[in-house]
């Protein structure tokens, strides 16, 4: 079984195709975790996941970039709205994605630090993972990885768990997250020939703390670069995880997909 760990098919892409591509899922043995965004795409995961008896999950939060004060669509955080769709469904597995975004704009990176805290409590509060969203901004100047790091080294002594999704930053971040007990989500962009950095993360952090993801519709892996992306591609992922790591397929299957069960206690 092969588990897409982050996918949007609650995102207009998959608005008349979401049914179908999800059966296809299951029917090929790969579950798929839906992560909101804002409101309406966390009501949008639990509805899906609630569609199907076993296999589609779903995350509620808000994505940094449309938290107030940001370019896209900014909405407030109700801790309310979200605790209500958590009480919903069993199916609500985690938290987000939630983190510190400094690529588009960072002139409201408090407000989004304060967001990111109150994903936290609320994943602490209802014994959920977290889906951590890191972008650096276009200079390089700002690093949003760094600031989530001095962010969850609040919480050092409690209880939290989570990943760092779609990770693009260095090994040495990389290990600090594992220190504090995070996994690691890989992407597509792994399998881009000019991920040389990725790759060698990829190879070096320990297998029991990876995870596999397509964020689809977006970063289709090889061969489908630059094509509307799909969760069953993360085979693809897999496959190249396993081509850099010199090991076999089944190995990162096998890894991955109970990583996956353990962090968001998948049944």
């Amino acid at each position: 079984m092969l588990i897409d760990s982050h996918a949007h098919l609650n995102f207009e892409g998959f608005d008349q195709s979401w049914r179908q591509v999800a059966q296809d899922c299951l029917a090929n043995d790969v579950w798929v975790i839906n992560i909101g965004a804002q409101l309406a795409t966390s009501k949008k995961a639990v509805e899906i996941a609630e569609s199907f008896p076993q296999g589609i999950f779903a995350a509620v939060g808000l994505h940094p970039l449309h938290v107030l004060g940001g370019q896209f669509h900014p909405e407030e955080f109700n801790v309310d709205d979200y605790q209500r769709l958590i009480d919903s469904s069993k199916r609500v597995v985690a938290l987000g994605e939630t983190g510190i975004d400094f690529y588009h704009l960072d002139s409201n990176f408090e407000k989004q630090k304060e967001v990111f805290l109150q994903h936290i409590d609320l994943a602490r509060k209802n014994d959920l993972a977290l889906i951590v969203h890191a972008r650096n901004s276009k200079d390089g100047s700002k690093n949003a990885y760094q600031e989530i790091l001095q962010v969850i080294k609040q919480y050092r002594d409690k209880e939290i768990r989570g990943v760092i999704h779609c990770f693009g930053g260095s090994l040495e971040e990389a290990k600090k997250f594992l220190e504090l007990g995070f996994y690691v989500g890989f992407t597509g962009v792994v399998t881009f020939k000019n991920a040389k950095e990725l790759k060698e993360v990829a190879k070096q952090i320990p297998l029991d703390k990876l995870l596999i993801e397509t964020d689809s519709p977006y970063l289709a892996p090889e061969p489908f670069r630059g094509k509307s992306n799909q969760p069953q591609y993360v085979r693809y992922v897999a496959e190249h995880i396993a081509e850099i790591r010199q090991i076999s397929y089944n190995e990162v299957v096998e890894a991955t997909s109970q990583n996956a069960i353990k962090l968001f206690g998948l049944k």
